[in-house]
């Protein structure tokens, strides 16, 4: 197994990890420091700047492969929906059932659509809306994470607010996945129905052909 899929091998072996930090089994579930919300932010921000890398080094070292672009999606739709399953139960009043079912909806959503466009030999790109919405969910799962124990942090004359930031940014990540997914289906609407056409032309031309071509006397 080449680098690039090793790195995303392990951003999938990190969804237990990371449904194990924020459990009630969790060791240092009651310390008053706050270690568990620490430890599962950096765990989650860890996982989410792999998506990047393996990316980026499948790309520069040409180990483009088939297991690479299977395991790639499945371990974004298994971080983010593990993330906000049990952010759910782990903190309730940042995380509503209802925006964990619309985000992973969401997410199977895009992946359902791609993989039509894949079978109908064309694909569709990621949106400039659709990588702000990944940066917004990393914002908002921290946030809802470290939100669990804290309302702000102070740093001398400078306040983080870190549950107004939880809150913000839950909201308006639900606004983006919303307008996103619009605008792929839009996309994937668009290059289908422009195959279609193309199809259509394609087995019309080759019927006329057909339909030209006189039997050998």
């Amino acid at each position: 197994m080449n680098l690039p899929n090793s790195i995303t091998l392990s951003r999938i072996l990190s969804v237990p990890v990371l449904i194990w930090l924020l459990s009630p089994s969790f060791p240092l579930h009651d310390a008053s420091f706050g270690q568990q919300e620490i430890i599962a932010s950096l765990v989650f921000i860890t996982a989410s700047i792999t998506d990047g890398v393996d990316g980026y080094l499948a790309r520069r070292r040409g180990q483009i492969t088939t297991i690479g672009m299977l395991l790639d999606p499945l371990a974004d739709k298994l971080m983010i929906s593990a993330a906000f399953i049990c952010l759910v139960s782990y903190n309730p009043h940042v995380m509503k059932p209802w925006i964990a079912v619309l985000v992973i909806g969401r997410e199977f959503l895009v992946s359902g659509l791609r993989s039509i466009a894949s079978s109908e030999g064309f694909t569709i790109e990621a949106s400039n809306l659709g990588k702000l919405k990944t940066v917004i969910q990393i914002v908002s799962v921290v946030a809802t994470i470290l939100a669990h124990r804290w309302y702000e942090w102070h740093f001398g004359w400078f306040t983080l607010w870190v549950y107004p930031t939880a809150i913000t940014a839950i909201y308006f990540m639900v606004v983006v996945s919303i307008i996103s997914a619009v605008d792929y289906f839009v996309g994937f609407w668009r290059k289908i129905d422009h195959a279609s056409t193309v199809s259509r032309v394609k087995v019309g031309s080759v019927l006329s052909r057909k339909k030209n071509i006189s039997p050998a006397s």
